[in-house]
């Protein structure tokens, strides 16, 4: 079977959020785990017990991020090439936030110094709390479009300072998205860890989520109000044939206020997309009171996915718009690698994706159950 090239883009399209999804499902997870270590283990073995509940498979869900990276690169190069020239900084930010996870895992434990282990933990949560953040602010700044152009020959400029870009991206707007960000990510860290652990720990866990799910549905819910009638979205006027070969300067763009919801206008079902993102949390927060904490997770994925796609919808078929010339935003139709790449791509995931995703759940499973502090204490040589 060969997808025409209109199809593929498509595709692309929702496979590079499939990877985004599962990279906050998964390594989300993580991130939040690590923010709320400092604050939920009182003592060292309860800390231990909170990094021993990911430690396992923390880099494994990494690699959600590095395949999206990858398959941006791949079946987006414009967009990853403007990308890294307007959130290049923003990006050595959270690379630099990242090396204190793997160093954190494994070095943690080797002194007993309080303070050295102290140090780490508040590094594990630099490596949780500044990435989520910089996701979130990032997103942000895509709906209020980045300052960028493309020339004759589609190279792109990005009309800012390279290292006073930082500034610009904390904006008001883009530091609530990166709230959202923050606190999702946080619940969904929050209900694993009342999945894993027992009480204590899991009593705390249940409280950190009632508070977390209430700022995730607010800040959720505030910025849907600001995206509606305090930023300008982006509406394409005319455009190529999208499965024509790609042009980004072929088609007419303009801002107008509320442009972001068009498509709910054009698509009623999208709704759902913000629905799911405001009841996973809400359930989340229910079935946390419930001490059901299986379902808690499951509702706290169903919110990261939702407001997830709520982004994605409210875009398309925008990538990265330009504040500064409309006209030379990317979108679905017009930022992507040939046929035959996307193609060749296509089948990969059709071939492996499967078998990582029976490969991650056969991990899971082998090593799943409650970590209590008393099989902490019983190790007397600890890998985390």
């Amino acid at each position: 079977m060969i997808l025409d090239y209109e199809t593929l883009k498509l595709v692309w399209w929702l496979l590079v959020g499939v990877l985004l999804i599962g990279f906050a499902i998964t390594d989300g997870m993580d991130m939040g785990v690590g923010m709320l270590l400092p604050f939920l283990g009182k003592e060292d073995t309860e800390r231990r017990v909170i990094i021993n509940t990911v430690g396992p498979h923390w880099d494994g869900n990494q690699v959600w991020l590095i395949t999206a990276g990858g398959a941006i690169f791949a079946a987006w190069p414009i967009v990853y090439a403007t990308a890294f020239s307007g959130f290049y900084m923003a990006m050595l930010l959270v690379l630099f936030a990242l090396f204190f996870r793997p160093v954190g895992f494994d070095y943690r434990s080797k002194l007993p110094d309080p303070r050295w282990r102290t140090a780490w933990d508040w590094g594990l949560f630099a490596g949780g709390f500044v990435p989520a953040l910089i996701f979130g602010v990032a997103f942000g700044n895509l709906l209020q479009g980045v300052p960028f152009r493309l020339d004759d020959m589609l190279r792109s400029h990005y009309e800012g300072s390279l290292f006073l870009a930082l500034l610009p991206l904390l904006n008001p707007f883009a530091l609530l998205c990166g709230v959202v960000s923050v606190a999702m990510l946080a619940l969904h860290g929050a209900t694993w860890l009342q999945l894993r652990t027992v009480d204590p720990l899991a009593g705390r866990a249940r409280q950190a989520a009632l508070i977390l799910g209430a700022v995730v549905v607010v800040t959720f819910a505030l910025a849907g109000v600001w995206v509606a009638f305090g930023i300008d979205g982006y509406r394409v006027v005319s455009q190529a044939a999208p499965g024509s070969l790609p042009d980004p300067l072929a088609k007419e763009v303009v801002r107008a206020p509320g442009a972001w919801l068009d498509v709910y206008g054009r698509m009623p079902l999208a709704v759902l997309a913000p629905a799911v993102g405001f009841l996973g949390a809400a359930l989340a927060v229910l079935f946390s009171v419930a001490a059901r904490p299986g379902l808690a997770f499951l509702s706290s994925a169903l919110a990261q996915a939702g407001i997830i796609l709520t982004a994605g919808f409210s875009m398309f078929p925008f990538i990265m718009p330009s504040s500064t010339h409309p006209g030379s935003s990317l979108t679905v139709w017009d930022s992507t690698s040939s046929h035959l790449t996307l193609s060749v791509m296509f089948w990969a995931v059709v071939i492996f994706l499967p078998l990582v995703l029976t490969y991650t759940v056969w991990c899971y499973s082998r090593m799943w159950g409650k970590v209590t502090v008393e099989e902490i204490k019983a190790r007397s040589v600890s890998a985390y």
